[in-house]
């Protein structure tokens, strides 16, 4: 399955955050920022960032089932540590299905992040 799918309930759930300002990949956003190693050269984007009334800045993803777990791993992680940085948090968006492997790979892999269900 393709995260273009769940990416309106996805905003949807974002919008009922209070916040202050929203960044997010569908068209009619701004971008989120696009992290980058430079060393592999691998480029990590959140599907929605958001900054609340505090000023905490946080990272959300859409969760989907994925072959290649490292990769998750090292996308969450990321996200995880930079959201922490900023005050904030990694919010993981589990569409039916794909809660439970998000859970074990987060337990699994000890993220910082919190799992919701959209």
């Amino acid at each position: 399955m393709k995260k273009e799918t769940y990416l309106e309930k996805a905003l949807a759930w974002a919008e009922k955050r209070a916040t202050i300002s929203l960044k997010a990949l569908p068209d009619g956003y701004e971008d989120p920022k696009v992290f980058r190693s430079t060393k592999t050269d691998l480029k990590i984007q959140p599907d929605i960032s958001f900054v609340t009334h505090g000023g905490s800045k946080h990272f959300s993803d859409i969760a989907l089932k994925n072959e290649d777990d490292k990769t998750l791993v090292v996308r969450w992680k990321l996200l995880g540590f930079m959201a922490q940085m900023k005050r904030g948090k990694l919010h993981l968006l589990a569409p039916r299905g794909h809660r439970s492997f998000t859970e074990k790979l987060v337990a699994r892999h000890n993220i910082n992040a919190v799992i919701h269900s959209i």
